[in-house]
């Protein structure tokens, strides 16, 4: 494939009606929606004490029952989850309240968490912020076992060969740094394949936007398949 011009980009650009942000919401509620599912799969699990299938850790009568379908409304549009359920109906959901049916407000917060350069720490502080202080650090810990895999799977996936174009955006989120609460950003990279559709390639927190950090991110990229 030759290179284009910047006319035939621009011409390019506008017969994929690269305006639209539905992609690049899809793909951000998408991973939004699986982590809320894996908080509350944490927040069962230490309600209840154990794991799933851990029976032999088991100091309880109560157990897993099922799920109940629910629609939250966020930022990214109308998301589906399933909250986990217990035998004894004794399990409070936390990250999202029984009756509650709007999450707005969270989805900086648990994105950024998906960011190249935040340690399990960050993601611990992060939590902790999200939850606030009335949880013990006991579910902290476990919500963090569940959802660092999932980040690092996301982190690391395969990108196509070829994106057309793939442009910056940013997030802004609130983080504790010694002692204080702070603003912080991440940067979005999307891209843009040759069929219009738009994916979220990666996040990366940047104190500041030097050549060195561009080059960083460049480079991920091109280890990843671009």
């Amino acid at each position: 494939m030759s290179l284009m011009t910047k006319e035939q980009l621009k011409q390019w650009i506008k017969e994929k009606n690269m305006q639209s942000v539905e992609d690049v919401q899809s793909a951000l509620k998408e991973l939004f929606a699986e982590t809320l599912q894996e908080m509350l799969e944490a927040e069962l699990e230490t309600s209840l004490g154990y794991a799933k299938h851990d029976t032999k850790n088991k100091k309880t009568t109560n157990s897993r029952n099922g799920y109940s379908k629910k629609k939250v409304r966020s930022e990214y549009g109308d998301v589906d989850i399933q909250v986990p359920r217990d035998r004894a109906g004794e399990f409070e959901p936390t990250i999202v309240k029984k009756n509650q049916t709007n999450v707005t407000g969270i989805e900086d917060q648990i994105i950024a968490m998906y960011a190249k350069g935040v340690s399990t720490r960050d993601i611990q502080d992060h939590l902790q912020q999200l939850y606030g202080i009335e949880v013990s650090p006991t579910l902290i810990s476990n919500v963090t076992n569940k959802i660092v895999p999932l980040i690092k799977e996301w982190q690391n996936r395969p990108l196509q060969a070829v994106y057309a174009v793939v442009f910056l955006d940013a997030i802004h989120f609130k983080v504790k740094q010694d002692g204080a609460i702070v603003n912080k950003a991440a940067y979005m990279a999307i891209g843009i394949d040759l069929e219009g559709h738009k994916d979220v390639l990666g996040i990366w927190i940047g104190e500041n936007e030097s050549a060195k950090f561009w080059l960083h991110v460049v480079n991920e990229l091109k280890n990843r398949g671009v």
